[in-house]
């Protein structure tokens, strides 16, 4: 599953991860910290939408 976030358009794809961020592959978004915030511009996680 991949989210995007809805202000900037960074996209986080469960089955990459985010090694940049520490974030292993394999890792769902619902268990993201809940301070996770977009890498690029800031907002919190309840500023992506899931997509297809």
């Amino acid at each position: 599953m991949k989210y995007v976030c809805e202000v900037c358009g960074w996209e986080y794809d469960e089955e990459e991860g985010s090694l940049e961020n520490d974030i292993a592959p394999g890792t769902k978004f619902e268990d993201l910290p809940e301070d996770f915030v977009c890498p690029l511009c800031g907002v919190d996680k309840e500023n992506f939408t899931e997509e297809e």
